[in-house]
């Protein structure tokens, strides 16, 4: 969608039907993701192929790059959001700066966080419990994951922008790109087939850095010449400082709150840890499972704020009601369905990430309980993606708190403590259930409140 037909009359967003909106707009990154998560999956699928020292490796990995990751959705969801109500407003050159310093930011603090990693790789290793025989595995798996990661941030946030814009095809096929060219080189580099060297582990790394590239030079290129959503040039230092304040307003709680899930994942990690070595190794495949099977709800995570934040600029705050009805109660019985064949394919999946019959066991137990809590789970994304959509991040936050800390993290501990693994994931099913009712409630009541401001400051104007 070009920038001149995101505001007006013309705008599909403010004036098509809801389902039929929604659905155009999700469909695409349903697409993305898919394609976004085969990075873990494909990794997972051919480093398992190597053996457990190598998958448990790798699993140990997840909680450290997701961090990182969840700087980039968070610079990404501020961004999205600033973007969006700008464009709603008609404010198309302040939706271009705003743009311009959401990628000088994410350079800048992703830069910075990754040469902290790369430098502390040992130690922050070692307090996830990682033992010594694995250490080779992971320096050389994020060692090169850490000099990629920039290359990972500017197409995240860059595809955020197009998202503000209410483009959410374009950046599916960014993602899907990407996604393709990490497929391709995996194995080549893994096992070193053809004139390619085997670098192990490493090569995984090395395959998810040339696809990042390619991403970023494209997203740089669609931007700045074939769109021009962003400036041509960086911004001066006093534009930057000037414009990057509405992001970081949004942009830090929503990193905050997406840097919550992977610290209590790592917590939990470092408690699967005590049950052995096969039990990470089940806990990282169940983890890239997760993220496959919660496919829609991402996509709709992505689709549905841009649709909020222009709605809000313009106002109309029924069609914001309107769509978080109709996506949380999709996602609900969508993700319900989901549990239900996870179950039924256990053994197969199992059979398919690991040959060591007590991997393969605690596979199938995962894929027995924690897929019932998908659903609930995803009333809790679509809620805190729509708070930071009407720009409300604290309230997005507080919730990722009041899931993670007050019911996750508690629930799940005390769960493996009475009864063990199964124990912890029963816990993580109950703790969403828990988190979904209020999230619910909190976002219906927080709705009604802004819609009430905002007629108030209409009638006095």
């Amino acid at each position: 969608m070009d920038a001149k037909l995101t505001s007006g009359s013309q705008n599909p967003l403010l004036v098509a039907p809801i389902p039929t909106t929604l659905i155009k707009m999700t469909l695409p990154m349903i697409l993305a993701m898919i394609m976004l998560m085969t990075f873990g999956l494909v990794d997972t699928f051919f480093v398992g192929m190597l053996g457990t020292d190598q998958l448990a490796a790798i699993s140990f990995t997840f909680p450290i790059t997701f961090t990182l990751i969840s700087l980039n959705i968070g610079i990404s969801i501020g961004t999205s959001a600033v973007v969006g109500r700008s464009l709603g407003e008609g404010k198309l050159d302040q939706a271009k700066a705003l743009a311009t310093s959401a990628l000088m930011l994410s350079t800048y603090i992703v830069m910075a966080f990754a040469a902290l990693g790369y430098w502390q790789t040992d130690r922050i290793f070692a307090w996830l419990g990682a033992s010594e025989s694995l250490m080779p595995y992971i320096r050389g798996y994020m060692h090169t994951w850490f000099l990629a990661s920039v290359f990972l941030a500017l197409p995240m946030v860059g595809n955020a922008v197009l998202r503000g814009a209410g483009d959410t095809k374009t950046p599916s096929y960014i993602m899907a790109m990407g996604g393709a060219i990490n497929a391709v080189l995996d194995p080549l580099l893994i096992f070193g087939i053809g004139p390619f060297p085997a670098l192990g582990i490493q090569g995984a790394a090395i395959a998810t850095l040339i696809s990042w590239l390619c991403g970023c030079s494209y997203i740089l290129y669609l931007l700045a010449k074939k769109r021009q959503l962003i400036e041509s040039r960086p911004l001066s230092m006093q534009q930057f400082l000037i414009t990057v304040r509405p992001i970081l307003k949004i942009g830090l709680p929503a990193a905050g709150a997406n840097m919550l899930t992977p610290l209590s994942n790592a917590v939990l990690t470092a408690t699967v840890a005590g049950f052995g070595a096969e039990a990470v190794a089940a806990w990282g495949v169940g983890g890239r499972l997760e993220s496959l099977a919660c496919i829609v709800v991402l996509a709709m995570s992505m689709s549905l704020p841009p649709f909020i934040s222009q709605n809000y600029g313009a106002g109309q705050f029924e069609r914001v009601k309107g769509a978080y009805k109709i996506a949380t109660a999709f996602v609900m019985g969508w993700q319900l369905i989901i549990a239900m064949l996870m179950w039924l394919l256990a053994p197969v999946i199992a059979g398919i990430f690991s040959t060591e019959p007590e991997v393969a066991r605690l596979i199938r137990l995962f894929l027995a309980i924690v897929p019932l809590g998908y659903g609930l789970q995803g009333v809790i994304v679509l809620t805190n993606s729509s708070f930071n959509a009407l720009h409300h991040p604290m309230h997005a936050l507080g919730m990722s708190i009041i899931r993670l800390f007050i019911c996750f993290l508690p629930l799940s501990i005390v769960g493996s403590i009475w009864f063990g693994l199964s124990g912890l994931f029963w816990g993580g099913v109950g703790a969403n259930l828990c988190a979904a009712m209020v999230a619910a409630v909190w976002f219906t009541h927080r709705l009604q409140q802004t819609a009430s401001s905002h007629a108030q400051l209409s009638a006095a104007k």
